[in-house]
C-alpha cells in the first residue's frame, strides 16, 4: 500500500452515510446540520479520495452506485467504530454521567419504571437517562445498530452479540371476569387453560408469544386469537367486561385490575409459569462496568415488588422454562 494514498475524513463518511439514509441531499444536510453545498462537496471529495462514484445523482432522485452500496457497509462499521472509541472516553472521564438510551417493552415500562427512575434520580443524578418504549424486534434493532445503548425486556433473547444481566423471575397469573368459576382460586392446574376463553396481546408482542408457549405446554394445541389488544389496560378492560380471562405477569396486577371491581384473579399451582426480566446490552459495550452495576442496585430495589430476584450468573433457563420450585422460595411473591 503506498504510504502517499490520501484518507478519508470523519466528516466525509458521516455526510456519505447521511445521504445513503436519507436518499436526499436536502434532507441529509438538513439532518447533519449543514448547507446542501458543503455536504455535496463532502461526499464529492469522498469519492475522489476512493476514487469510485459511491452516488448517482439525477435531477428526480438519488441513488446508491454499486459502490456505493458495497462501501456503505464498510462506512458505517468505521462510524460505528469511532462512536464506540468516543463512548469509551466518555465513561473512562466519568461514569454514570451524559446520556443513557434505555428501550423498555411495553408490558414492563409501566411497572418498573417508576423503580428505575427513582434509582436513577437518586443514585446516578448525573445521568442523562432516556427512555424509548418499543417492542422487542424494534428494541433489538436499535441496540444492534447503536441507537439505543440498553434494554430492559423479557429474556432469552439468544440473539448473537448481546449479553443478557438477569433482574428477576415472576409469575403470570389468571385474571378473570367476577363470576369466572376460576376467578379467586389458589393451585389452578396449568391443563384448565386447555379450555379457556384466553385474551391476547397483538402480534408483536412478546406478552403473546409467552402466553402462547404457557398454553402449548398445557397441551392447547389451537392458538386463542378471538380477541386481541394493543395494550395490556385494554386486554384487563375486555376481561372486565366478560369476553374472557387472560394472564398478567405479577408486577402489572396491581395496577392493572385496580380499575375495576369486576375482576377476580387466579393463581397457578407450583410451578406456576413465569417469565424473566433483564437488561440487555451490546458485548463489549464500553460501559458494560456500568451497566451491570445498575443491574446489581435495581435486583436491590426490585426486592420490594411480587418477584423472585436473581443473581447475574443465574443461567438455568430457556424460552418457555419454569422456574423450579427450589428457585422459588428464594424470593417469595408478598400478599400470596
Amino acid at each position: 500500500m503506498s504510504r502517499s494514498r490520501r484518507q478519508p475524513s470523519l466528516s466525509q463518511l458521516r455526510a456519505f452515510a447521511a445521504v445513503a439514509e436519507h436518499l436526499h441531499f436536502r434532507e441529509a444536510a438538513a439532518a447533519m446540520g449543514m448547507s446542501q453545498p458543503a455536504l455535496s462537496g463532502a461526499v464529492s471529495a469522498l469519492e475522489e479520495t476512493l476514487g469510485v462514484t459511491l452516488v448517482e445523482r439525477t435531477t428526480r432522485k438519488v441513488l446508491l452506485s454499486p459502490a456505493g452500496e458495497r462501501l456503505l457497509i464498510r462506512t458505517k462499521a468505521v462510524l460505528e467504530e469511532v462512536n464506540a472509541l468516543l463512548e469509551e472516553a466518555e465513561a473512562v472521564r466519568a461514569p454514570f454521567t451524559g446520556v443513557l438510551r434505555l428501550g423498555v417493552i411495553p408490558t414492563v415500562a409501566p411497572y418498573l419504571l417508576p423503580t428505575v427512575l427513582r434509582l436513577v434520580h437518586d443514585r446516578y443524578p448525573a445521568l442523562d437517562l432516556q427512555v424509548h418504549e418499543e417492542q422487542t424486534a424494534n428494541l433489538l434493532e436499535g441496540l444492534t445498530d447503536g441507537r439505543l445503548d440498553l434494554l430492559l425486556l423479557a429474556v432469552p433473547l439468544g440473539v448473537p452479540g448481546i449479553v443478557e444481566l438477569p433482574l428477576f423471575d415472576e409469575d403470570f397469573v389468571l385474571v378473570t371476569p367476577f363470576d369466572h368459576p376460576l376467578g379467586d382460586q389458589k393451585g389452578i392446574p396449568r391443563e384448565a387453560l386447555r379450555e379457556l376463553n384466553l385474551l391476547l396481546l397483538d402480534e408483536g408482542h412478546c406478552l403473546r408469544d409467552q402466553a402462547l408457549e404457557i398454553c402449548r405446554e398445557a397441551g392447547r394445541e389451537d392458538a386463542p386469537v378471538t380477541t386481541t389488544a394493543a395494550g395490556l389496560s385494554t386486554l384487563v378492560q375486555l376481561v372486565a367486561g366478560g369476553l374472557g380471562c387472560t394472564l398478567l405477569p405479577r408486577t402489572a396486577l396491581r395496577l392493572e385490575t385496580s380499575r375495576s371491581s369486576r375482576l377476580l384473579t387466579g393463581y397457578f399451582a407450583d410451578p406456576a409459569p413465569a417469565r424473566r426480566i433483564a437488561l440487555a446490552m451490546r458485548t463489549g459495550a464500553a460501559r458494560a462496568a456500568e451497566y451491570r452495576e445498575l443491574a446489581a442496585a435495581l435486583r436491590e430495589d426490585l426486592r420490594s415488588l411480587p418477584v423472585r430476584v436473581l443473581d447475574e450468573d443465574d443461567r438455568d433457563w430457556r424460552r418457555g422454562h419454569v422456574v423450579p420450585p427450589e428457585r422459588r422460595r428464594q424470593v417469595l411473591p408478598q400478599g400470596r
